[in-house]
């Protein structure tokens, strides 16, 4: 039992499970609802209701637990602090919750409410929902006082007892973050691999590294780096090697002064507990260790074993993009707590069978990893460190005389110093150097199968398999060169539908939206009616080789936004566009672009479709239906009454005249004038300009180019707080649409969070004929109730991962890293949404 030493403040996990226990009219639900979210908590008695309409319904309560063990698993589940709001007296209802912690690898703590019986039975008798007895009371209580001393080796991180009405009513929680997580933490960090023992290769690397090292009597007592770097060890700083002392004396210092941080690895956790006079088995070095902390004082040894047994499985640094573990850690146990988590960081994934040399048979978690956090991890000594899929084993066997290895991060730069010495014989033999991936190598495990992505910009993204099967059709039949493909735009949410008479889409609930999101300043674009086009453009051969890996003689790449060539052969247009943007090169000072923009005219691309589909609507329409009013009029002329017909036949004429209208205004006749309209500059040699500059930045940049290829963007910027901003801006959304125009995009000045709409178009009346059919405007009623949310969520994820793509691009990561991301757009894009929106 935990008592409160501080009866006014407990914490509890910020993302776990806390059971509140307490018999009927304790309180448990008032003090859930005082200190808690209402969606932190999940109540019996509501789940009760939820199955049967009434929260006293005893006979309910078997599919009430179930639906709360389900409702408490999908919280775990997704690291959300869960509240249970139940008696749970006795230690079998407990159980099972305690049981569903473990599983999502969560702590979980008890705030146990003791009030007097007669307090309880008091509230109960005031409920008029509540009908049973004050034995039932007396009985809950006995089930909690029973089991009370005995609940904290249930399974509890902590159990909170709050004694009598007064300290319930005057406590107040504290949400205490894992040890593990130390987010807050950004480095630069030197992370350093086993040690095992070596202190003087651990002084030399750390030298090499910048630290100054300080000595007492020729003893290394402590360290700090100029710059204030901080030191990760990986663990395993024992067992093996001539000096277990000196390394702890320094690591020690270090982790003390708030110079270092240190992971527990396997041996360190046998060490620990051999200290602590538990029984372990002598072997793989422990016995060299034992020795010669023999010839240390025993102050000293207790220290040592102090600071092993507070060793913690592994740490998330830097905002969740660095994860550091003795043996490595895959992505559904970063930042999670339990005994399954604390054994895989030691010990990583085994088999439980031993190879020939005795050793465990340990499953490749690496290669399956597909998390955005760069996972750094020691254990299994390699020949030479290799990245895969973002992880990276820095142990180079030290003690077997191989090097101490250090990651230098952000910088993800290697840093080695040889071994003064073989100071161990290895168990197994040195494992052959595997040549390294090379980084421009594409591979089909890299795409396909069910994805997990982690994007730091828009959270977890989920790829199915048959999602992933149709984008690697486009990808290995139809996309240009993987090396220009280093971004893919996402798809755009119209605004809200609209309610003013005769609208579909108007610009005031795309003002609205994003308002009501906080943003107060939008820019509006014309919307070009054409083909949406990523233009790569280098300056010349030599840098598409350089920067782009290609060497057939090409600069540059046109393509569509499913990754295909625009054309058969682009060639004449890379070469034009170059001349076009070559002011860009020199005022950005970079000698490549990334450009978002439309192809023009829309029926250089899309002839096929319009002859196909729009042309032959048109023309059945507008042959068919002077006939059919032909026929009425003669109807007519013989005394039959028709009028109503006549009146929908001559709508519907003029309804299929606007629509031919519509999409003839964006079709050219004879050969095709190609035009290009850029309206953002996505990146440039060391900046993701899609992501720091604002959308007037833009413009203005763009807008200086002059050349017959570029077809200027027109563009205002609008205060969404001002009337008459809003007033101008639709007044020339309509004087555009009403000139044939397409429309408009309005997007938010400034990104303000990857997760908001990138934009959010505004189509013109008349242009919905083409995309709605000419009859459109007759459902309108209809046609408002369709739904945004898929579209919405589609259009933030594909964001978020080309954002990923392009920043990755950019940093110079390897390109099946970037194309993982640039993959994941394209497989986004066959998740069933209506073509329409």
């Amino acid at each position: 039992m935990t008592d409160v030493s501080d009866p006014t403040v407990i914490g509890v996990p910020i993302a776990g499970l806390v059971l509140l226990v307490g018999t009927s009219g304790s309180g448990k639900s008032t003090f859930a609802a005082r200190h808690f979210l209402p969606t932190e908590v999940v109540s019996s008695d509501v789940c009760r209701g939820l199955v049967s309409d009434d929260e006293n319904d005893l006979a309910a309560t078997a599919d009430a637990f179930d639906l709360l063990h389900h409702l408490v698993g999908i919280r775990l589940r997704r690291g959300l602090l869960t509240v249970v709001d139940a008696t749970n007296t006795q230690p079998k209802s407990r159980a099972s919750l305690i049981r569903l912690a473990r599983d999502h690898d969560v702590l979980v703590d008890a705030v146990v409410l003791d009030v007097p019986e007669s307090v309880a039975v008091a509230r109960n008798d005031a409920r008029s929902d509540r009908d049973f007895g004050a034995h039932v009371i007396r009985r809950q209580r006995a089930d909690l006082k029973r089991s009370l001393s005995k609940m904290r080796k249930e399974g509890f991180r902590r159990v909170h007892q709050l004694r009598g009405v007064e300290e319930i009513d005057n406590v107040s929680i504290r949400r205490d973050r894992p040890w593990n997580d130390r987010s807050d933490l950004t480095g630069p960090f030197d992370v350093i691999g086993d040690v095992h023992g070596c202190a003087s290769e651990l002084v030399s690397l750390l030298t090499t590294l910048g630290w100054v090292v300080e000595h007492t009597d020729g003893i290394a007592v402590g360290a700090h780096h100029p710059e204030g770097r901080t030191a990760v060890f990986v663990g395993d700083l024992v067992d093996r090697g001539p000096d277990t002392p000196g390394v702890l004396r320094l690591v020690m210092a270090m982790v003390d002064a708030g110079a270092a941080l240190c992971v527990a690895g396997n041996h360190d956790d046998k060490l620990a507990r051999a200290l602590r006079g538990r029984k372990v088995t002598v072997s793989h070095g422990l016995a060299e260790s034992l020795t010669q902390l023999d010839a240390e004082t025993d102050g000293f040894r207790t220290t040592c074993a102090e600071f092993l047994d507070g060793l913690i499985s592994h740490f998330v640094l830097d905002g969740g993009r660095l994860v550091v573990a003795h043996a490595g850690l895959k992505e559904a146990y970063h930042g999670r707590s339990s005994r399954r988590v604390r054994a895989f960081a030691l010990y990583g994934d085994t088999s439980g069978e031993t190879d020939e040399f005795g050793l465990p048979v340990r499953y490749p978690w690496a290669d399956e990893y597909r998390g955005s956090a760069t996972v750094v991890y020691g254990h299994t000594p390699t020949p030479a460190p290799e990245w895969v899929n973002n992880t990276i084993c820095i142990d180079t066997g030290a003690v077997f005389g191989g090097s101490l290895t250090a990651l230098r991060y952000p910088e993800r730069d290697l840093v080695s110093v040889s071994a003064d010495r073989e100071w161990y014989p290895p168990s197994r033999p040195p494992a052959p150097v595997e040549p390294r991936r090379d980084p421009a190598v594409l591979r089909i495990d890299d795409v396909a199968g069910t994805r997990w992505v982690e994007s730091p910009r828009v959270g977890k993204i989920k790829i199915p398999q048959e999602n992933a099967a149709a984008a690697l059709e486009v990808m290995s039949r139809f996309a240009v060169d993987p090396r220009w493909l280093v971004y893919l735009p996402p798809t755009m949410s119209p605004a809200a539908t609209s309610t003013i008479d005769g609208f579909l889409e108007h610009p005031q609930q795309a003002f609205d939206d994003y308002l009501g999101w906080g943003v107060q300043r939008v820019v509006c674009e014309e919307k070009h009616m054409g083909s949406r086009g990523i233009a790569v453009i280098a300056r010349d051969p030599a840098v598409a080789a350089r920067r782009f890996g290609v060497t057939d003689g090409s600069s540059g790449a046109v393509y569509t936004r499913t990754g295909r060539s625009f054309f058969d052969d682009t060639s004449a247009l890379v070469d034009e566009l170059r001349d076009a943007v070559a002011p860009l090169f020199s005022s950005l000072e970079s000698d490549w672009l990334v450009l978002d923009c439309e192809v023009l005219p829309w029926s250089a691309k899309a002839l096929g479709l319009i002859t196909s589909q729009y042309a032959s609507v048109g023309a059945a329409a507008i042959n068919a239906l002077p006939a059919v009013g032909d026929l009425l009029g003669r109807a007519a002329a013989r005394g039959l009454d028709v009028a109503e017909p006549t009146e929908r036949v001559s709508t519907r004429l003029d309804n299929a005249r606007a629509f031919r209208d519509a999409y003839a205004a964006y079709c050219e006749s004879g050969e095709q004038t190609i035009r290009v309209a850029p309206f953002q500059i996505l990146a440039a040699d060391g900046r993701l300009l899609a992501e720091t500059q604002s959308h007037e930045w833009h413009m203005a940049e763009l807008g200086r180019l002059d050349h017959p290829l570029i077809v200027p963007t027109r563009h205002r910027a609008v205060d969404l707080t001002s009337e008459s901003d809003r007033e101008e801006a639709v007044r020339w959304w309509t004087e555009l649409t009403s000139a044939g125009g397409e429309g408009m995009v309005v997007k938010p000045a400034d990104l303000v969070s990857p997760r908001m709409q990138p934009g959010l178009k505004v189509r013109g009346r008349e242009y919905l004929r083409i995309i709605y059919g000419p009859d459109y405007t007759d459902s309108l009623d209809v046609l408002r109730s369709r739904g945004l949310g898929r579209k919405r969520s589609l259009a933030t994820r594909e964001h978020g991962l080309g954002l990923d793509a392009l920043s990755a691009f950019v940093d110079g990561r390897p390109l099946w890293e970037v194309h993982q991301n640039v993959f994941g757009v394209l497989a986004l894009e066959s998740e069933p949404v209506d073509p329409r929106l």
